[in-house]
């Protein structure tokens, strides 16, 4: 009985949250829309803020177990793998649409601030990107392994930045068919990245860190350590005598054990990094250099 009741509550929450928005959604229009006095409703949800992130958590939910039984149709109907990817971006397009104020627009939301709602949030990201990253697997086989961090990053940003056009109601391309394009998209992004054997940029643990988990010092360092390390490269290339790329050289091991260090010294980083930034070639990578230490 009590979960009956506490699904009816989650249901007509959604719904006015869908039709009003968060901040315009009372908890006495919640409760009146269930048949029910306020205080039932705070006896399942402490606060409207708890209400708020049962439903984005149900939400985000129903959207994988949805995705799931598109898995289990396309293999019974031995569909191939474009075909399901297909339909399994259709879905999204079309379910993302209909529940934006949880998939997108409750960025803005004051609830952003609540440490359970971010708490959620988190989890739901780190859902989403594993989904994506087997999505994009089963569609385009095991030769986009090595990259498949960079796949998932560029199929991300294709497809969000068509949501927010199909939201904002700019474009009258049918989501069928916007999936369809979505995917000649990532049929072109997956056969280049493996024709040409492309260095991958993101990995595992990079393509989980964002504004909700932020990477930490040590991370940061070794993001550093690593970057050092194409600079130095980048100097081997330098049109320069051996004893000129030799100093540039010497200089770059001087900033690896600074950066390196428990307490870097800024005053030496900047002093040395001065130095690299008189070769022009290497101005934009002393650039992104400064921004990594500061």
């Amino acid at each position: 009985m009590d979960e009956a009741r506490r699904r009816k509550i989650l249901d007509e929450a959604m719904d006015l949250f869908r039709k009003k928005g968060y901040s315009a959604a009372s908890m006495q229009e919640i409760a009146e829309a269930c048949g029910m006095a306020k205080a039932s409703i705070y006896k399942f949800f402490p606060s409207k803020e708890d209400l708020f992130t049962a439903a984005f958590v149900d939400c985000h939910r129903t959207l994988l177990e949805r995705a799931d039984e598109l898995d289990r149709s396309g293999s019974e109907l031995r569909l191939p793998p474009r075909e399901r990817l297909r339909r399994k971006i259709e879905f999204q397009l079309f379910y993302t649409v209909e529940n934006h104020l949880f998939m997108i627009d409750f960025r803005e939301l004051p609830i952003t601030s609540n440490e359970n709602f971010a708490a959620a949030w988190k989890r739901k990201k780190a859902a989403l990107l594993a989904w994506r990253k087997e999505l994009l697997l089963e569609a385009y086989g095991e030769r986009i392994e090595p990259f498949v961090w960079d796949a998932v990053a560029i199929f991300r940003g294709i497809l969000f930045e068509y949501l927010g056009y199909v939201i904002q109601k700019v474009i009258a391309v049918p989501i069928p068919e916007l999936a369809a394009y979505i995917v000649d998209r990532m049929d072109a992004v997956t056969e280049d990245l493996a024709r040409s054997n492309a260095k991958p940029i993101l990995n595992e643990a990079s393509a989980y860190y964002h504004h909700l988990n932020p990477s930490d010092p040590l991370v940061r360092q070794g993001t550093a350590m690593q970057f050092l390390q194409s600079l130095d490269e980048k100097i081997g290339e330098l049109p320069k005598d051996e004893e000129a790329r030799g100093e540039l050289r010497e200089v770059v091991g001087l900033l690896r054990k600074e950066a390196g260090a428990d307490a870097p010294n800024p005053t030496l980083i900047r002093v040395l990094s001065s130095y690299l930034e008189s070769v022009p070639e290497l101005r934009p990578y002393v650039r992104q250099l400064n921004l990594m230490l500061s």
